[in-house]
């Protein structure tokens, strides 16, 4: 039996749905430590835990005392577990206090910090956009006179594309970085940026050496989807794995994840395929990914993802089924100005495509808007074609409008 302890500071749903997993797998006893109290859970998933500390905030010092909290409460602690990218260093750094296998800090800060990752890639030959971390305005001018426009400007320990720009010529750049105002306390990224369809490549690795892994589409990137709020966008896992296209970045992402130091995880990658087919790896995150990937492959596979990933992290366990279908997810994002006031497109689609349709979830009239590129709700889609999922999400993403409106 194995003492675990996750750190979830608050109660999404898909961050209750890794809690679950983790509390019901076998030969585990699972402690919480939130800054959401315990009451927030549903029942189900409160009877499975095994105890619960409540901290402040997701400080080190507050996370540091309610893991401690937790370990005398199970007796010992055998695995730390966290999936919000803000604590995947804190967390990194208690294990290495506590003893705790899995990600110590210095391999948390490789992928937290998006600088020295990018240098750990450049170091062991991996193929990465030109990048510089400045702390003045005058170095990001500079950088954008070596090596052109367009670039992409970011926070160093950014996630999910918040805080990311993508700046045509100088101009733009230089109001940028007047926003900004990088300093030495607070440097900014800035990249090249990539010409290239954006890809993800998700994978499993155990001891460092990759055991799974899938190949994702975004059409289009979430870069372009975070500038453009109209856009209706998707993500698309096509059923074959064994692309030419692929080929590439299959032999180049064991080797970075191992250039960053990585043991035993579930991580994300961004990369780019350029029109010679050759690949540039964008960031990594050591986490499973957002933006419902984890129910995507849940579908593709006919398996519980999120307690696949849960066996991973407390027992080194994972052997997905073969793929069966493809899937993909439209994601139905508001357009105009103030709450959810109509819904267009939804009962065509529905009657069309019902069969292809695995999961739904529909924005309300009156909702607000989440300011996120998940946007208001999403459609998945299956089917064991990829082109008829393809055809699906197209159909989707040019015939459901949610329109926004101030006043519902």
């Amino acid at each position: 039996m194995k003492n675990v302890v996750f750190v979830a500071p608050y109660f999404m749903e898909a961050t209750e749905r890794f809690i679950q997993a983790a509390a019901t797998t076998s030969e585990a006893r699972v402690g919480l430590v939130s800054c959401d109290p315990e009451e927030k859970l549903a029942p189900q998933v409160r009877r499975h835990l095994a105890g619960h500390y409540r901290i402040p905030n997701i400080e080190m010092e507050s996370i540091r005392q309610g893991v401690t909290a937790m370990a005398r409460h199970l007796g010992s602690v055998d695995r730390l577990l966290g999936m919000l990218e803000q604590i995947q260093e804190p967390l990194g750094a208690i294990r290495d206090q506590l003893g705790i296998p899995g990600i110590g800090q210095a391999v948390a800060h490789r992928f937290r910090d998006k600088a020295a990752m990018k240098t750990a890639f450049r170091q062991h030959g991996i193929p990465c956009a030109g990048y510089q971390l400045v702390d003045s305005i005058s170095a990001g001018i500079a950088f954008g006179q070596q090596f052109g426009f367009p670039l992409v400007v970011k926070p160093p320990d950014g996630a999910g594309s918040k805080a990311t720009y993508r700046c045509e010529n100088a101009k733009q750049l230089g109001e940028c970085l007047q926003n900004l105002q990088p300093e030495s306390q607070r440097p900014v990224l800035l990249e090249q940026f990539i010409e290239g369809r954006e890809h993800s490549f998700d994978s499993v690795t155990i001891d460092g050496r990759v055991v799974w892994h899938s190949i994702s589409h975004y059409a289009p990137g979430p870069l372009e989807v975070m500038r453009e709020p109209w856009i209706q966008w998707c993500v698309m896992i096509p059923r074959e794995t064994d692309s030419p296209h692929y080929r590439q970045i299959v032999q180049i992402a064991g080797p970075a994840l191992r250039a960053l130091g990585l043991g035993t995880a579930l991580t994300h990658m961004e990369w780019f395929l350029q029109p010679d087919d050759s690949a540039v790896i964008s960031e990594v995150a050591a986490r499973p990914p957002g933006a419902q990937f984890t129910t995507l492959l849940s579908y593709a596979h006919q398996l519980d993802f999120y307690r696949a990933w849960a066996r991973l992290m407390i027992h080194d366990h994972f052997q997905p089924p073969p793929r069966a279908y493809a899937v993909g997810a439209a994601y139905l994002r508001g357009m105009g100005h103030g709450k959810v006031a109509k819904i267009h497109g939804l009962q065509a689609v529905a009657r069309e495509l019902g069969e292809l349709i695995a999961e739904a979830k529909i924005p309300q009239l009156g909702q607000a808007p989440t300011g996120h590129y998940e946007g208001e709700g999403y459609i998945i889609v299956r089917h064991p074609e990829t082109k008829v999922v393809e055809e699906a999400l197209q159909r989707i993403i040019t015939s459901v409008r949610v329109e926004l409106a101030a006043a519902v």
